[in-house]
């Protein structure tokens, strides 16, 4: 993908974490401290400064479970499981990574990563640069407009608007409204009971807002739809499942962050602050690197060499890393 104009890019760090952790073994250092996800990380974001040279870059990260969406609905995510025992004690080394390597943090208790993001998008989209999502998300594809992409890095795949309508049948900011009818089983949202992906599509590819498909329920009839009269009578019930699913779905842009563009130009990593970190976890290799002034790389030969690290390690991340 050609590009002109400088990038600011916007990590979805989440994303990076659990990655590494599921993708890496188990691996603890001399110390008995389990490191998987923290070098996984570290990599990635090497990988990632390598490959893309981004001129501004920030990560973002949930600074909690709990948000304002769960006043709304307690159960909003309650089917998702805790975070695995052996990463909780891995978030402050990943903190403490971004932090040697110059690479701005957002997260804010209260909200999500993605509201973060979709505030940030609003605050910079004016801004003489070219806006990239780096996620798998889904729900960040709402955030789709001519300036905001987004870069699912694992599969190295760019979503612009066309691939948005391919996924929801819809333009991306009415992304919200297919949600609000199909429901989202990841986020535990409920949407209508009785109404699928197909049929969300299709209702607001015709209706195009929950406002106008409630206000003319008696049109079902005349729409190619199947059991209209069973439709309409799920829609009946479900009108305020499906305002409170969309307004769980939507993305805020509003959160209380401020930031401008020069905050987050990239800057050289800190390298004492790296070599405190590296040797402390004992990526022995990156020290090496560090000692000798060579560029901080991802080159796929590059693995820890701590007796403890290595043989655990090496053949792993020669498989996730560098794909």
């Amino acid at each position: 993908m050609t590009h002109t104009r400088p990038r600011l890019f916007l990590v979805d760090g989440s994303s990076y974490i659990f990655r590494a952790f599921f993708a890496l073994p188990p691996v603890i250092n001399s110390a008995g401290f389990p490191i998987n996800a923290i070098y996984g990380f570290t990599n990635l974001m090497l990988k990632f400064l390598k490959q893309h040279r981004p001129d501004y870059l920030a990560v973002v990260l949930d600074a909690g479970r709990k948000t304002f969406r769960n006043q709304m609905f307690p159960d909003y995510k309650g089917n998702r499981l805790e975070p695995p025992t052996g990463l909780v004690p891995q978030f402050p080394y990943i903190r403490r990574a971004l932090e040697a390597l110059n690479i701005p943090l957002f997260e804010l208790p209260g909200y999500e990563a993605d509201d973060l993001i979709g505030t940030l998008c609003e605050t910079l989209c004016g801004e003489d640069c070219e806006l990239v999502i780096v996620s798998s998300d889904k729900d960040l594809m709402q955030l789709v407009t001519e300036n905001i992409k987004l870069f699912d890095s694992a599969k190295s795949r760019w979503i612009g608007a066309a691939e948005v309508i391919a996924r929801f049948g819809v333009e991306p900011h009415r992304v919200a409204e297919v949600i609000g009818l199909m429901g989202d089983a990841v986020d535990n949202i409920p949407g209508v009971k009785g109404i699928g992906e197909k049929t969300a599509m299709a209702l607001m590819q015709r209706f195009r807002s929950l406002e106008h498909l409630f206000d003319h329920l008696e049109e079902l009839e005349t729409t190619p739809l199947r059991g209209a009269a069973r439709l309409q009578k799920y829609l009946e019930e479900g009108k305020e499942a499906a305002f409170l699913s969309r307004a769980l779905a939507i993305i805020k842009k509003d959160v209380p962050i401020g930031c401008q563009l020069e905050q987050l130009r990239c800057r050289s990593p800190n390298r004492d602050k790296l070599r405190a970190l590296f040797v402390e976890l004992e990526f022995t290799n990156l020290i090496k690197l560090l000692d000798h002034g060579i560029e901080i790389t991802t080159d796929p030969g590059i693995v820890p060499q701590s007796p403890i690290v290595e043989k655990s390690l090496s053949a792993q991340l020669s498989l996730f890393a560098w794909k």
